[in-house]
């Protein structure tokens, strides 16, 4: 009886040892060493994971930065251009020279602007009021005000204004990382330059019905009667589908559009008040 056990616990021993030694070959020959240098890219990273760089998250880009072994076509929105700075001097390598960016709301269909014809009572969600009914104001592409966008933020720059209904978005917390772009399902928010202090023009509109119904829903629609793009002396505004759209790196912010659309859907934000237009009569009293 004591052999048996004996022999029980000599051949448990023996296979234990056995397998062990296996696992070992085996894990040395399948074992990834990581580069040391993505623990050094992941730590300069701010640690946000919001996903504005196309990656999963920080430890993703970092791994993806070691491995190309450049900086070309990577960036951290929420970092700007200080972290990539930084991440270039510890890899050696050199950071492209990028705009910053900001997300800007492409709809100025105020509860003013808009008026609602309809009361919604359903779920609070953009994404499920969107496939319900064109919005309480008719505008079958204007923001639905419920907040998506606010809740995809994870870093406070976005709220619904009570009193217009639409969206406003911080020039000091809005790093740019797209998340609000990507759960509006009108498409309203895009990522434009931020431009020179801040200053930005843009059409916010994103109404592509004729003239007539746009103007219907909305007061401030854009109606495409292509003044704008007239008037535009660096070919930076286009037409299509009766909808004006200015094109942020050619616009040079002289802001000769801004005047000649009849509906004021461009906006010219953070610039200084326009001087009044003096008349002729005017000029002639001050002579």
């Amino acid at each position: 009886m004591n052999n048996v056990i004996l022999y029980a616990v000599v051949s448990l021993g023996a296979i234990g040892i056995a397998a062990a030694v296996i696992l070992y070959f085996i894990a040395q020959k399948f074992k990834v060493v990581e580069d040391p240098r993505i623990d050094i890219v992941d730590d300069l990273l701010p640690g946000a994971n919001c996903g504005g760089c196309g990656f999963a998250g920080c430890r993703s880009l970092a791994e993806a930065i070691v491995k190309a072994g450049s900086l070309e076509g990577f960036s951290c929105p929420a970092g700007g251009s200080d972290v990539m700075a930084k991440i270039g001097d510890a890899l050696g390598l050199v950071p492209e020279e990028t705009e910053p960016q900001i997300a800007v709301v492409r709809c100025n269909g105020s509860k003013a602007n808009a008026v609602g014809k309809v009361d919604y009572d359903g779920p609070q969600s953009c994404a499920f009021a969107s496939n319900l009914y064109a919005g309480e104001s008719g505008c079958p592409n204007g923001c639905l005000g419920l907040g998506d966008c606010v809740t995809s933020c994870t870093f406070d720059a976005i709220w619904i204004d009570e009193e217009t209904g639409l969206p406003v978005i911080s020039d000091e917390k809005c790093v740019a990382c797209g998340a609000c772009v990507k759960a509006c399902p009108r498409h309203i928010i895009e990522l434009r330059n931020k431009g020179k202090k801040d200053r930005r023009i843009f059409v916010s509109c994103v109404n592509t019905e004729k003239g007539a119904p746009a103007k219907k829903n909305c007061s401030v629609a854009c109606i495409g009667c292509g003044k704008c793009v007239k008037v535009c002396p660096f070919d930076a505004i286009t037409l299509k589908n009766s909808l004006a759209y200015i094109d942020y790196e050619k616009c040079k912010l002289c802001r000769k559009c801004v005047p000649e659309c009849p509906t004021g859907a461009i906006l010219e934000l953070n610039f200084p008040p326009r001087k009044p237009k003096v008349t002729q009569e005017e000029t002639a009293e001050n002579a």
